[in-house]
């Protein structure tokens, strides 16, 4: 499909350039796997100088929408978006302290509530195996000789990122497996006890029956109370640290 693109005002020259390549990929002119033209190509296109082409690429490929090859056969390549440019935003947002603990908590009872739901009102038999083989895994760390709290919340990630999976939603994944990656450093230090470990068993068998059932209300409530819980021990664990 041939491209046109519109002679750009003065005022931030760049940014044009950005957006009407970016408008190009995401309404599907331009295919994951196209080469765009040559910088001095788009350069005439666009009007404007090299440099500014060059700066656009960098926001471009910044945003994880192209990527540059160098080489004789190099050049600007479209990418496929994915969710690692989305993690990093959120987990800069929350390592420079913009989210507050309470915040988080209250995020992640509201968002993996419904995810729970979804996951349920859309399992099918396929998914709730998978569930059930993670019970399998959990049920062995739970009745194990020893305590293992970063095995067990290891496989607590993996739980919950399968239910974002399930609900088939990326942007759902994006964000739970930021969320999980930041809360998991915590969590490994959260001295866990036995009894703590099989509540936590517990409730990962009550999502999945819920789950299993397609039961949306109960899958959200019993989310919400897990993600409840486990936040309110790790309050416990900071106030006592």
């Amino acid at each position: 499909m041939a491209l046109e693109f519109q002679k750009i005002a003065p005022t931030r020259v760049f940014q044009s350039v950005v957006d009407q390549i970016q408008a190009a990929i995401l309404d599907g002119r331009l295919k994951a796997g196209d080469q765009l033209p040559a910088e001095m190509k788009l350069k005439e296109m666009f009007q404007t100088s090299r440099g500014t082409v060059r700066e656009a690429l960098r926001v471009l490929e910044q945003k994880g929408l192209i990527a540059i090859r160098t080489g004789a056969a190099g050049g600007a390549v479209v990418c496929v978006p994915d969710e690692s440019k989305i993690k990093e935003s959120l987990d800069l947002l929350v390592q420079c302290r913009k989210v507050t603990f309470d915040q988080l908590a209250r995020f992640r009872e509201e968002v993996e509530g419904g995810v729970a739901a979804l996951a349920a009102a859309s399992a099918r038999q396929k998914d709730i195996d998978r569930l059930k083989a993670l019970l399998e895994e959990a049920r062995r760390l739970a009745d194990g000789k020893s305590i293992d709290p970063k095995a067990f919340s290891r496989l607590d990630v993996r739980f919950h990122i399968a239910m974002a999976e399930i609900a088939a939603n990326p942007l759902f994944v994006a964000v739970l497996r930021m969320v999980h990656e930041n809360v998991l450093e915590a969590f490994e230090r959260f001295s866990l006890t036995r009894n703590l470990l099989r509540e936590n068993f517990q409730d990962l068998c009550d999502i999945v029956d819920a789950v299993k059932k397609h039961d949306t209300d109960r899958a959200r409530l019993m989310a919400r109370n897990h993600v409840r819980r486990f936040n309110e021990h790790l309050k416990k664990r900071n106030r006592k640290g």
